[in-house]
Order: structure tokens, then sequence, then C-alpha cells
């Protein structure tokens, strides 16, 4: 566990930043409205949100690229992000009046031309000593609106930027690096509010998301994601989150996790924010008896207040590590006649859930990988899964360890990495499918006694990941949200840890750790094309249209939490090359 202390120290002790590059002082374009964001699944001349749309479908309208016209697609640039600052680089580009924003690891933020990958201006934030990110240093990508562009810090920093010369405008605290607070999603903006997570579950924190006001960072509402704490709205206590001690015994509701550190999905039909929810703490399950509401869930919030509508708990009393903090995506299930306002969510539980999302009622529960070993399924009367209890990591107190203190190992799977972990899948509305990149891995894992100190890893429990088959791990899996059924699937022989994209020219884009941006047939899952990049890809790859043609771009840099937590899966993937690079292709004119 030496490496959840590890301090990924930079240059410069205070918070701030560095701001440098090539802006002018030309007139400053107009940047996007709120309806501009709210539209932005529909406009493919740009990319304005995380998820190329507020209901993360990271579905493009685009039918240039299609099977046929594939293997056209050429590079045009590259641009690197830098030597020493490398790492895992898990980031979305933002695409706006031809300038990308992408964020790089180490909370830096750059804008480049999108025709010529010439840089514009570039920030660096000054991350102090200590800051204490558990899963790499990665940032998962910026907001716009208007004349600003937005993302959050490692030392729980939200930054307010200059859209045209990356002056900052303001930066807000938003928590307490010292305590184990970080931010790396992608903030979410909804009605001229920035919407955020935080990170942080491994060290106790308290998961919460909250609303600023975009134009000057105040806070408008705080929402705990904890049973027992209380929220604000306009600067003073609002309510409380669920019933204080209901699932949770004693004062452990004041370090239960929960952090929410994907950011969230917006659905404008039903006006509710979607975020899921990461693991209790600590691990170790026997420590904190009861459900542990709102931790390893899906939360429906009301954007103009904070308060929760609804919520669908994954993974009740989790003690495997399962969080529920994977995208909650929303679309039209279409099933026996009928058209339902539903949702869906592959978790790292191993189950496939379609939820309908007016009221958090459970559809279904299928599993996407090929064992879950610690439930038998769910019933779908209760929402709740049916456990396999002798599959829960034993109480350390009662002895049978291989150690003093230390509960008898078992082998679990899904491991706690996840049968999917923090990268996006994609919906495509033409196919009617998900696609899922999925990883087949289990666990052995243990209980250990812990205690509560602030700042340090706050787990109680140890582990090894082990890879379940010889010849892949990763498996992007096409999946029939109707049945539950896959449909199509390819395997890798490294994990997959990057997001998909979905086009109506019947495309899927991917990335794999091998260093491939690779394009299937939706239809069939057949390989049309690829390139490699050179590192590992992490990011989720975007398309957009400019100048009429079509053009696709994905960040490359190997890292994030597989090579920090990976076990014996980290030794098969040691050798690849990390990297820090934005890659940009197009489908040339005729």
């Amino acid at each position: 566990m030496k490496r959840m202390k590890t301090s990924y120290a930079v240059a410069g002790a205070v918070a701030g930043g560095l701001a440098f590059g090539l802006a002018t002082g030309a007139a400053q374009a107009a940047g996007p409205t709120n309806e501009d964001i709210l539209k932005d699944a529909q406009t493919p001349g740009d990319v304005l949100t995380y998820g190329m749309g507020h209901q993360g479908q990271r579905h493009s309208p685009l039918k240039a690229l299609n099977p046929d016209t594939v293997k056209k697609l050429t590079p045009v640039w590259a641009f690197s992000f830098g030597g020493e600052k490398q790492r895992g680089q898990e980031s979305q580009p933002i695409v706006h009046d031809g300038t990308i924003y992408v964020t790089g690891s180490y909370s830096r933020l750059f804008a480049l031309d999108a025709r010529t990958g010439e840089k514009k201006w570039q920030y660096e934030a000054r991350l102090p000593e200590g800051i204490m990110p558990c899963c790499d240093v990665v940032n998962r990508g910026a907001a716009i609106l208007g004349d600003k562009v937005y993302f959050g810090t490692l030392d729980a920093r939200l930054v307010a930027l200059n859209k045209d010369t990356g002056k900052v405008v303001w930066n807000k605290k938003v928590a307490d690096y010292q305590a184990g607070y970080s931010m790396t999603a992608a903030p979410l903006i909804v009605d001229g509010k920035i919407i955020t997570g935080n990170s942080g579950g491994e060290f106790g924190v308290l998961g919460a998301v909250e609303a600023r006001d975009a134009e000057t960072g105040e806070v408008i509402w705080t929402r705990p994601t904890i049973e027992g704490n209380m929220g604000t709205l306009n600067g003073k206590e609002s309510t409380m989150t669920g019933v204080k001690n209901a699932t949770w015994t004693g004062d452990l509701w004041q370090t239960g996790g929960g952090a929410t550190w994907l950011g969230g999905t917006y659905d404008p039909e039903t006006k509710q924010l979607f975020f899921g929810t990461g693991n209790p703490a600590p691990w170790n399950s026997h420590l904190r008896p009861g459900d542990n509401l709102y931790t390893s869930s899906t939360l429906a919030i009301n954007p103009d207040n904070g308060e929760i509508k609804w919520h669908f708990q994954t993974t009740p009393h989790d003690g495997w590590d399962f969080d529920g903090v994977n995208e909650f995506i929303s679309f039209d299930l279409k099933k026996d006649g009928k058209t339902i306002k539903a949702g869906a969510k592959a978790d790292r539980n191993g189950y496939f859930f379609v939820i309908d999302r007016t009221n958090g009622k459970l559809l279904s529960a299928t599993p996407f990988v090929t064992q879950t070993s610690w439930a038998k399924g769910f019933d779908l009367d209760t929402g709740r899964p049916i456990y396999n209890e002798e599959n829960r990591p034993p109480n350390p107190m009662d002895g049978g360890g291989a150690s003093a203190g230390q509960g008898k190992p078992i082998f679990a799977a899904p491991s706690f990495l996840g049968g999917k972990n923090w990268m996006p899948m994609a919906y495509s509305p033409e196919t009617d499918l998900f696609y899922v990149p999925a990883n087949e891995w289990g666990m052995d894992i243990w209980n250990e006694p812990i205690t509560y100190k602030k700042g340090a890893a706050y787990l109680g429990a140890g582990f090894t990941i082990k890879p379940l088959f010889d010849d892949y791990i990763g498996a992007l899996r096409a999946v029939d949200p109707k049945t539950g059924k896959i449909v199509w699937e390819y395997k890798n022989p490294a994990p997959l840890w990057g997001g998909v994209l979905t086009t109506a020219g019947n495309l899927v884009f991917t990335g794999t750790p091998e260093g491939f941006l690779k394009a299937f047939d939706a239809k069939t899952g057949t390989e049309l094309w690829k390139f490699n990049t050179g590192s590992g890809i992490v990011g989720s790859p975007v398309t957009w249209e400019m100048d009429g043609e079509q053009y696709v771009s994905v960040v490359s840099g190997w890292g994030g939490a597989v090579p920090l937590w990976g076990g014996e899966v980290a030794k098969k993937v040691k050798d690849i090359n990390q990297g820090g690079m934005l890659w940009v292709f197009k489908l040339p004119k005729a």
C-alpha cells in the first residue's frame, strides 16, 4: 500500500498557475451559450461537452466516415504535452470555433489550433507538495461556457480561464487536499452552473456534488453523498442527506467515502443530474455494518437545488471496492412495443443495469463479464443483489488468516478495478447497442484492521489482481439493452482503459494500451482500421466536422490505475511506454 502515500510533487508550492503561449490582443470570439451546450449532441461542428452531449451517449451524427471510407482516415498533426510530465493521459478533447481544449497529466490545460496543432496557450496549475491522488496524476477533461474554460486540479481546486488567453479568471478551493481530496473529472455545465464531484474515497473523505455560478465561481448548492451530512443552498444549510445512522453506525458517516470522482451526466428531458458514487470507506466491510447509503450508487439530483430525487445502489454494503461511480447514460429503451425513458450503467461489479430514469426502478441487471462471484444476480422486485456471502472477504477478527490480524484471503471476480472502470462506454441510436470496454480479471482479497487518520490510506484490505484468461484481458462488448445479451466482442491482450465513440456512419472507435486507435463495424464488430500512436491510449476519442471534412482526435499516453494497482496484470504491461500526445486525424475531401 506504499503507493497510496506517494507524493506527486511538482514545481510551485502555492495554489495558482501559469499561463503562456501565443495568444494575441485580437478581439475575442463569442463562446458557446447554455443553449449551444444543450444541443451539443446534434451539432457535429463542435464538441462542447464531456460525453459529446449531456446524456453522455458519446455518439456523433456524422456519416462521412463509414466502413467503406474509414480506411482513408489519415493523421494530420500531433501535439506533445511535454517531456517529464507524462503519466496517464485520460482526457477527452473539447472543440470550439477552430480551437481544441485538452487537459493533460499534472493539472495542465492546452489550447491548440484545430487545423494546424499550433499551441495558442498553455496553463499549468502550481501544485503543492503532498497531493495524494490514489490512481495516477490524471485529468479527464475541461468544460466551456461563454468566454471561459474550466477544469479541476489535483489539489482539489476548480479553475476558470479565459478561453482566448488562458489567463485565470477565478480559482476556487473545493476541498482540503491534505485530507486526501483531489479532482480528476471533467466539470458539467447546466444552465449557467458548473457542477462537479470530488475524488479521494481511499482516504476516508466525504463524497459530494456541488454547483457553482459559472461566472463567479461562488457555491450555489452542495450535496454530500453520505447520509447524515447536511447539504447547503445559497450559503445556508438546506436538507440532510438521507437519515443519520439509518445505514451507518456511530460516527462512520463522517468518513464514509462515496466520492463522485467520475463526474456526472444530465438529462434535459427529465431535468435530472446523474452522479455515480464511489466505494464506502474503509474497504473492510465488517467495520461498517449496513447498506452504507449512498455509496456505490447512482443518484438523480435536482440541478436547481441539489436535492436527491431518487437513488439506485448497485452494491449495498460494498466489500470489494466495486464503487458505483460509472457513468449513467440516458437513452430511450424500445421494448415490447413501448418506449421507456431509461438509463444504462455498466458497473464495476460486472453487471449491466438498465433503469427507469424517471424514478430509479430497476428494469434489468445482466452480467457483461464472464464471472461475478460476489452475487448470483439481482432481484428485480427489490432491486437488490442476491449475494454469495461466502465470497465476501472474511472478518480479520475471526482468525484463520495468513498472519495475525489479517483475514483469510478469498478469490473474487471481477477484481476491484472492475468489470468496467472509469473508461466511458458509448451508445448508438442507430444500432440500439451499448459498447462497453470490459476487463476480465479477478483478485485475491483479504481484510485487515484499520483506523481513520487524516490524509492516510483508509482501506483495511489487501489484494492481488490476476487475469482470468491467458489470451486476453480487455474485451470491447456490444450489449443489447433490451436483453442484456452480448451481440459481438473484440478481445484485447492488455486491459482496455480508454473511452468509446460511436458514429451514425456505423463505426465504433476505441484505443488500446498497445497504442492503437481502432475502428470497428458497429453492427458486426469487424476491425476496419487501426493506427499506432506510440503509447497506450487511455483517453476518449471524439469526432467533429470542420471545413467540410470529418475529424477524429484522441489523447495518447499510457498510465492510470493499472500500472499502479494491477498486481500480476501490471507485470504483463510493464513494458508499455509512457507518453503524452494529442493526435488528430481526418477523412480528406474526395
